[in-house]
């Protein structure tokens, strides 16, 4: 058998081991194969391609390697979310999944000059670097962001805890590049946190769409109105830097709130398109819900938005969402690595995608950063009427005490005071709720 048959050989047994993972989605009719006569001009050009490399590149290559960096560049120049997954990166994916995997805390896609931040997530390394969503990485310690790819990006960020990195970032509205020092670490993403906001409502936040996280929702809001006396008043749910997660966990935790209906359709070329809808019971019985999003909310995160704001069962406050309305189906090879392609696009209920678009809040609230100074005068004990010495009384007596001590509810702990104080949207979420619950009560 000639060196040159061999060559055409491998290169086919390659596009064998691809097609058969691409088949496992079972595309259907949408499926046509390509003309065989251009299919197989096309792997004679891609082995004599790979022979020339092979026998003249400057240093001597694996076909192993060739055949691998041939996937990866096929499938990154697709979109920004197709890629290449290799043993090691398919294993780490399967286990971020499941809530924990070592590494920075950021949810990242490819972007013209660097590698974007689509947001980092809540307490991990990153977060408490100060890394905001937006930020752009011009380079990774010494390597350019730019001459890398994704797959490539990922793998050095990852590393052994304890070990820092350096990531040089430009943000908008500096003067010149950032450079943020980060030490590696094995994160935990904990899906669903909880609180009292204020007497009577009810703070949702959720971090990633994980395995269970729908199931966690659940669990927690029927242990706030416990908490509550059993009566809520509304609630707040955080997608606020959430890059999204698992489809079906999107579907149930919109299903939590929604009565009946359409909650997200996908369409794709190739396959069925798929329709999930609501099923009956609202774990808060139709109270006001205001969904807070920004910039860094994606995907999953979106859907959940879009479903509750196309049914008007929720108030989106907030900032543009980031606009991922695609969806990746996760092949798994015969080797033990994968890739991760674009099948479908996702549709709200009212027939829109997103796609590159984003969804717009139905009330517009930027954040504002309240600084050092700011937070001490916040701090400072204000002076009322009673406060002065041989004040007047109202004439009311016991009464005000009294309206006061009947106040429903457990008051919100130090650490969610202390969120609100800082955060001007979740204030601005509170206020709404306050004056929706007036209505609703009315």
């Amino acid at each position: 058998m000639s060196l040159k048959f061999r060559r055409v050989l491998l290169a086919m047994g390659a596009g064998a081991v691809l097609t058969a993972g691409v088949l496992a989605w079972q595309p259907g009719e949408g499926y046509q194969q390509a003309n065989a006569a251009t299919d197989y001009d096309q792997l004679q050009k891609f082995s004599r391609v790979m022979e020339m490399v092979r026998r003249a590149y400057v240093e001597k290559v694996s076909d192993e390697q060739l055949i691998e960096g041939a996937l990866s560049g096929m499938l990154s120049s697709l979109d920004p979310h197709s890629s290449y997954l290799d043993k090691e990166m398919y294993k780490q994916m399967t286990v971020d999944t499941k809530g924990e995997f070592g590494g920075l805390g950021i949810e990242i896609s490819a972007a013209k000059g660097g590698i974007k931040i689509v947001s980092p997530i809540e307490d991990t390394p990153a977060d408490r670097a100060g890394i905001k969503a937006g930020d752009l990485i011009i380079k990774i310690d010494d390597q350019l962001a730019r001459d890398i790819s994704l797959p490539e990006a990922v793998k050095l960020m990852r590393g052994k805890p304890g070990t820092s990195i350096v990531l040089t970032i430009f943000r908008e509205g500096e003067n010149q590049p950032l450079e943020v020092k980060i030490v590696r670490a094995i994160i935990q993403v904990k899906s669903v946190k909880s609180d009292i906001l204020a007497p009577g409502y009810a703070y949702l936040r959720i971090t990633q769409f994980q395995e269970h996280t729908g199931e966690l929702l659940k669990e927690q809001i029927a242990d706030l109105k416990k908490r509550s006396g059993g009566k809520l008043s509304g609630a707040v749910l955080d997608l606020r830097n959430n890059p999204g997660g698992l489809l079906n966990q999107a579907v149930e935790v919109s299903d939590l709130f929604l009565e009946t209906g359409n909650i997200v359709s996908t369409k794709s070329r190739a396959g069925k398109s798929l329709t999930f809808d609501a099923r009956p019971g609202d774990e808060l019985a139709k109270l006001p819900l205001i969904v807070l999003i920004n910039s860094g909310s994606a995907s999953a995160s979106e859907i959940v938005a879009g479903a509750l704001q196309d049914h008007h069962r929720g108030v989106l406050m907030g900032t543009k969402s980031f606009g991922k309305g695609s969806v990746q189906s996760v092949v798994p090879l015969q080797d033990g690595t994968a890739i991760k392609v674009t099948t479908a696009l996702y549709y709200t209920p009212s027939g829109r995608s997103i796609q590159a678009t984003g969804i717009d809040p139905d009330i517009q609230v930027e954040q504002v950063i309240n600084k050092p100074d700011e937070q001490a005068k916040s701090k400072l004990p204000s002076v009322s009427e009673s406060d002065l010495k041989g004040h007047l009384s109202n004439g009311n007596g016991k009464k005000e005490k009294a309206r006061k001590d009947e106040a429903p509810g457990k008051e919100a702990s130090d650490e969610m005071q202390e969120r609100l104080r800082m955060d001007t949207q979740l204030q601005r979420a509170l206020d709404l709720l306050r004056g929706l619950n007036a209505l609703h009560a009315g």
